[in-house]
C-alpha cells in the first residue's frame, strides 16, 4: 500500500527546475534513502512533501489524500514531521521546553505536554539533559533534539534531513540506533543522508535524484551497483 505518494512532482524557481517529474512512493513501515549529490533536489523534495513549498506540477498524497497545498502545521497535524538539516533550537529556552513546545500539537494541556516532551527525551537520551539551555548543546546533542521535537508531534512519517551529518562515529552509532527503534514504534521513516555506509545499512529501499530527476530506486544492493548511480558520485562505488 502506498502510505506517502509523490506522483510527477516538479519545483520551479523562476526557469530553473529545481524536481523535474519525480515520483516514488514511500510504504507504511519502512525506512526509505534519499540520496544524491549537493543540489540534485532532495532538500527541496522534503519542503514540498511537508508544504513548505507546493509544487508547481504534479502532487503529494498522503494515505491516499492530497496534502500538498496544504500548509506545514496542517501537514504535520495529519502525522508528517520533519528534522532539519540546520538546526535551530528555540535557543534561550530548556531543552525540555523545547520539546514541549512541539508537544502541545497533540496535548490538550501543559501536564500533558510534559509528560510527552519527557517521553520523547527519554527515548532519544537526552533525559539528563532537560534542563540545559539549547544553545549550549554540543551539535550531536543537537540533532538528537530535533529529532525528540519531531518525535513529541506523535507522527506516523518522519522526515530526516541530514540527521547524522558532522557527528563523530560514536554519535553516528547512536543516531542509528535511535532511527531503527523510531521504526520499530511503528514510525515510517525517509532520510537524506551523505554517510554511505549508514544508508546502506538502514535503509529498506533506496532513491537518487541527480539535477532534479530520479536516476534510481531499489533496494541498497540494486543501488550499489547501479552505474548511473556510480556515475553521479564521480565515480566512487558506495560501501557497506
Amino acid at each position: 500500500m502506498s502510505f506517502l505518494e509523490i506522483r510527477k512532482v516538479y519545483r520551479f524557481f523562476g526557469g530553473l527546475a529545481a524536481i523535474k517529474d519525480v515520483s516514488f512512493e514511500l510504504r507504511q513501515g519502512e525506512i526509505l534513502g534519499l540520496i544524491g549529490p549537493n543540489g540534485a533536489g532532495k532538500t527541496t523534495m522534503f519542503n514540498v512533501v511537508n508544504g513548505f513549498y507546493h509544487p508547481s506540477r504534479g502532487e503529494v498524497l498522503f494515505k491516499g489524500k492530497k496534502i500538498s497545498g496544504s500548509k506545514p502545521h496542517q501537514i504535520c497535524q495529519q502525522g508528517i514531521a520533519r528534522t532539519f538539516q540546520v538546526v535551530k533550537p528555540l535557543q534561550r529556552m530548556s531543552v525540555l521546553d523545547n520539546v514541549v513546545a512541539s508537544a502541545f500539537l497533540r496535548a490538550k494541556d501543559k501536564r500533558q505536554a510534559g509528560e510527552m516532551a519527557l517521553e520523547s527525551l527519554h527515548f532519544t537520551g537526552l533525559y539528563n539533559d532537560r534542563d540545559v539551555i539549547s544553545r549550549g548543546l554540543p551539535l550531536g546533542k543537537r540533532k538528537r533534539l530535533e529529532i525528540a521535537r519531531a518525535l513529541a508531534t506523535l507522527p506516523e512519517v518522519l522526515l530526516l534531513d541530514e540527521s547524522f551529518a558532522g557527528l563523530n562515529p560514536a554519535e553516528l552509532d547512536d543516531s542509528v540506533d535511535i532511527i531503527r527503534r523510531i521504526r520499530d514504534k511503528g514510525i515510517t521513516i525517509m532520510i537524506i543522508e551523505h554517510h554511505m555506509r549508514v544508508i546502506m545499512a538502514i535503509s529498506d529501499r533506496i532513491v537518487v535524484l541527480n539535477y532534479g530527476e530520479k536516476i534510481a530506486e531499489g533496494t541498497p544492493l540494486d543501488i550499489r551497483g547501479n552505474p548511473l548511480v556510480v556515475e553521479a558520485y564521480l565515480g566512487e562505488t558506495p560501501r557497506a
